[in-house]
């Protein structure tokens, strides 16, 4: 049984951290890409960055370069997205999905589309 499971979501104040955990299972984790998404209330779910763990490859979106780090832990099938000087407009709730490589991370290919497997999302709230 395929699991994606997201957590480390909360209620954090602007300008504050938090890191979002991605606990993968059922499937061989080094050739797998893993991505995060988020969708906002009243938005469409929208990419935010991307790690090949077979390479350590990454792709960030504009909005989450300098502020967002993706890293992985093969030891533990586990992806993480440290998330620092969060903004209210970084409020959404964060999904975490993996697709087959070659090149899911790329910026022509990561989407929706080239995911296999969605976890159930996790919410982060950036309020004062």
């Amino acid at each position: 049984q395929v699991q994606l499971v997201e957590s480390g979501g909360g209620l954090v104040q602007p300008g504050g951290s938090l890191r979002l955990s991605c606990a993968a299972s059922g499937f061989t984790f080094e050739d797998y890409a893993i991505g995060w998404f988020r969708q906002a209330p009243g938005k469409e779910r929208e990419r935010v960055t991307c790690i090949t763990p077979f390479d350590d490859s990454t792709f960030y979106e504009e909005s989450a370069k300098g502020r967002f780090t993706i890293t992985s832990d093969s030891s533990k099938n586990t992806v993480y997205l440290q998330m620092n000087r969060l903004r209210p407009e970084d409020t959404a709730i964060y999904y975490c999905a993996a697709g087959m490589t070659p090149g899911v991370c790329a910026d022509s290919m990561f989407g929706d589309y080239a995911m296999n497997y969605w976890g159930k999302g996790t919410l982060v709230t950036v309020s004062s």
